[in-house]
């Protein structure tokens, strides 16, 4: 059974300082709904059995844009509500949506919600057999990137600054790229264990402190890399117009 989480709890700042009223970001469009980004990326998940979608910020707008557009697809959504999402990160989205994970899941993938991404990249993703990690190809920028490394052994890491200034690397390293911020996990027991088993203060952390915990000690023979061709993660409405064009 394959399981799709979608976190989309956060407070979109930077995307509502261009708007004369505040909007969930991901149910943001012009002119029709199918231009959300929350539709684009329910659209393409079709092949999953649940989609597991974390909200909290604007909590009512969630509810009602999916109850709205996605009624086709409502038996096998379940709506999760992050209560902590002013005071806590990113991890905890990410927690309260593996929580709520099937006990009939035996593969989960992970995506954030402010991502738009092309279908055929995706449906590699879904399709594959193997722990999956993603990167794009925008340049590593340490004021937006999320930037994941390959050590000598081949283990992955990942590094980001929350006071967006730098990024540090402490050690040798073989590959470094600008991650695609979608992720696949084939153990699900591994992944539940980690939520239970990390300190508090790392669930209430950023996501990866969840995601880098699963894949540490891991080398190339347990994941594969994707590449995701056409990938834009909306900050702005500058980003969003970006999308626009693609969609």
């Amino acid at each position: 059974m394959k399981s799709l989480i979608v976190t989309v709890a956060g407070m979109s700042t930077r995307f509502n300082r261009d708007l004369d009223s505040p909007i969930l970001k991901c149910l943001y469009y012009r002119h029709s709904y199918k231009y959300s980004l929350l539709y684009q990326i329910i659209e393409k998940a079709h092949a999953v059995d649940e989609i597991i979608i974390v909200g909290g910020y604007l909590y009512d707008q969630l509810e009602k844009f999916v109850k709205t557009y996605f009624s086709e697809l409502i038996s096998k959504i379940r709506l999760v509500y992050n209560s902590h999402y002013k005071d806590f990160g990113s991890g905890y989205s990410l927690l309260k949506g593996i929580q709520n994970i099937s006990g009939l899941s035996d593969e989960v993938i992970f995506v954030e919600g402010d991502l738009y991404f092309d279908s055929g990249s995706f449906n590699e993703i879904v399709n594959s057999s193997k722990n999956i990690i993603t990167i794009n190809r925008e340049p590593i920028y340490a004021n937006k990137a999320v930037a994941l490394y390959l050590s000598e052994s081949g283990s992955p890491h990942y590094i980001y600054d929350t006071s967006h200034k730098t990024l540090n690397i402490d050690e040798p390293f073989t590959a470094i790229f600008n991650s695609g911020q979608i992720w696949k996990f084939m153990s699900v027991s591994r992944l539940k264990n980690i939520c239970e088993t990390l300190p508090h203060n790392k669930l209430e952390g950023t996501n990866l402190e969840i995601i880098q915990s699963y894949y540490d000690g891991m080398t190339g023979r347990d994941f594969d890399i994707v590449s995701v061709n056409t990938w834009v993660n909306c900050n702005t409405i500058e980003d969003y117009n970006t999308i626009e064009e693609f969609i």
